[in-house]
């Protein structure tokens, strides 16, 4: 798709967007006690950051130097508390941030597949798949670090800074401020650090992104690959991408590798500064050792978060990258919202197509003018060559994409102002290429749907003629089906498709070419089955063997967009024309 497409565009800003982040928040309303709490255990973890090397100067100064045991065991009983504390405040922090995470997660996941799942298929037809389970799964799995290592831990590891600070300038402002000498450099070298890595990071999600991408279509496409013998081309296509992907990463370790000795040396200088500057003031008596030992405790505590926050910046950079990408997902509204009104009613059938254009790409008309009328209770069919617009008239009927021109009437009633839900409700599709899930062939033949019991579903499989092979298989109506139906035949999974239709009991049943990939005897089952459930429904039939359709009310022959006849078979024969044409030549292929 374009650069433009609010699916696959990266974010390009460079500064935390406080909006995105107030969308973010609003994902964990539900657990806003939990989020206090957090804050409050952030809060107290850094003031025992700074309580823990104070306790222990006074511990050397007012008890181990003065040889006072009562006051020795009162703070030392009081440090041990402080480190329990800390250690608590350490577990609530972790266990309450990472809860939030997953919250966010949960509730964002649920969001994203419930917008997919509105998509017409215009955006599936333009967006790679893998695309989509990056958004869905790696993306929204970057969100929940925004919690579990983003935020709080920021805000938490500011108040430890300023806190330690304080109490340096409390003790001593001159030692302070030579210890703090580094401090400059550190924040430079911080920052530097976070914009390569946020550069860098953005490339690895777009690389994974990628890769996703390539695997899904390969791994489903794998008999092409090796039917045609492609397995050492495609090979080297994934080596290509995964060593994008591993150079993404490589820039990513690269900078770690620089930035963190960085710290160590800056704090080392910190230490020497500390070692200068205390000698001339201990002589003075300004400084004792329980100082001297509390600084030194303070400015690893002080570098330490400092070595992490450049890389929490990063983290929670990247969480608002992901979340942009999703959120962007999902105020695109490039599919059919359901803004009709009418529900409820009794549909009869009749379908009416009015000067109808439709193309899948802009500038690009696939139906040009279309009218027809598929009435009540009788049998449509449509025929052409390949390309003609035939699928493309029963993916408009039930909304699959939206016509660019003109209108679609059922019962009179343009089908956008149906509720969609009850528009398809009302309209069965049998498809040429069946498509199952992994799971038992009766929830592939319901779809979860409560309203279809087992007692139906063996019901129209009988009728249909597949309850003996259906019985045959281990566990029945409760075999488990592999992926895309991969352990049934060609015929059996066509069969469980026209149950899946029927058991809705449509009032407008469509088949897409649905007998042609099937066997002689598998054929005659559907049509003996079709016979009887099109029997008071209106059907819409596209067929490739026309001696199918002989019988049908109605037939249209398509070219290249366009109606060029229509009329009974009788009649369409007698005209001599494009239906002749089609006739002859597989009654020429049949003879031969």
């Amino acid at each position: 798709m374009s650069g433009n497409d609010p699916i696959t565009q990266t974010n390009t800003k460079g500064k935390l967007d406080f909006g995105l982040l107030g969308k973010v928040f609003k994902l964990i309303a539900e657990k806003k006690v939990a989020f206090y709490i957090a804050v409050l255990v952030t809060i107290a973890g850094a003031y025992l950051s700074t309580a823990i090397p104070d306790t222990i100067k006074r511990l050397v100064d007012e008890a181990v130097l003065d040889g006072n045991k009562e006051k020795h065991v009162s703070l030392a009983v009081f440090l041990f508390v402080l480190l329990l504390l800390q250690t608590f405040t350490t577990f609530y922090q972790t266990y309450l941030t990472n809860l939030l995470g997953q919250a966010a997660v949960k509730a964002l996941r649920l969001k994203v597949f419930k917008h997919i799942m509105r998509y017409t298929m215009r955006v599936f037809d333009r967006t790679p798949i893998g695309t989509l389970i990056t958004r869905t799964v790696s993306d929204v799995e970057k969100v929940a670090d925004i919690f579990a290592q983003g935020l709080i831990n920021i805000i938490g590891d500011f108040l430890t800074m300023i806190f330690i600070i304080a109490l340096m300038f409390s003790y001593s402002w001159k030692i302070s401020l030579f210890v703090l000498i580094p401090f400059p450099f550190l924040l430079v070298s911080g920052w530097v650090f976070k914009e390569a890595v946020k550069v860098s990071f953005r490339e690895v999600r777009n690389q994974i992104s990628r890769l996703n991408a390539f695997l899904q279509e390969h791994i489903t496409g794998m008999q092409i690959i090796q039917l045609f013998n492609r397995q050492q081309e495609e090979l080297k296509r994934f080596k290509e991408i995964s060593k994008d992907e591993l150079n993404a990463n490589l820039k990513a370790v690269l900078y770690y590798s620089i930035f963190f000795p960085v710290i160590e040396i800056l704090q080392a200088i910190s230490l020497a500064a500390l070692i200068w500057a205390w000698g001339p003031q201990a002589i003075k008596g300004i400084s004792t050792p329980g100082m001297l030992t509390s600084f030194v405790l303070l400015i690893f505590a002080l570098f330490r978060p400092i070595r992490q926050i450049a890389d929490k910046f990063n983290t929670l950079q990247m969480g608002l990258v992901a979340s942009e990408r999703i959120f962007q997902l999902l105020d695109d509204e490039r599919f059919p919202v359901n803004e009709g009104k009418v529900a409820q009613v009794e549909i009869k059938g009749n379908i009416k197509f009015e000067k109808v254009g439709f193309g899948y790409t802009e500038g690009q008309q696939i139906l040009k003018n279309v009218s027809f009328e598929a009435e009540e209770g009788k049998m449509l069919a449509i025929v052409g060559h390949t390309g003609a617009g035939k699928t493309t008239i029963i993916n408009l009927i039930n909304r699959l994409y939206d016509i660019n021109a003109g209108q679609i009437l059922l019962d009179n009633v343009p089908i956008n102002e149906y509720e969609l839900t009850f528009l398809r409700q009302n309209v069965a599709v049998v498809l040429q290429d069946v498509f199952l899930f992994s799971d038992s062939i009766a929830n592939n033949i319901s779809l979860y749907n409560e309203a279809v019991s087992e007692e139906k579903i063996i019901e129209v499989a009988k009728m249909v003629g597949a309850h003996d092979f259906i019985m045959q298989l281990p566990g029945g109506y409760h075999y488990q089906v592999q992926e895309r139906g991969s352990t049934l035949s060609t015929g059996q999974r066509q069969l469980i498709s026209f149950i899946r239709a029927l058991v809705a009991n449509p009032k407008v049943l469509i088949l897409d070419e649905a007998t042609s990939s099937v066997d002689n005897e598998t054929e005659e089952l559907l049509q003996k089955a079709t016979e009887l459930m099109l029997k008071g429904r209106t059907s819409v039939v596209i067929a490739h063997r026309l001696s199918t359709i002989q019988k049908a009310d109605k037939i249209l022959v398509m070219e290249k967009g366009e109606i060029k006849e229509a009329g009974t078979h009788q009649e369409l024969l007698a005209k001599g024309g494009l239906y002749k044409k089609l006739y002859e030549l597989q009654f020429a292929e049949l003879v031969a």
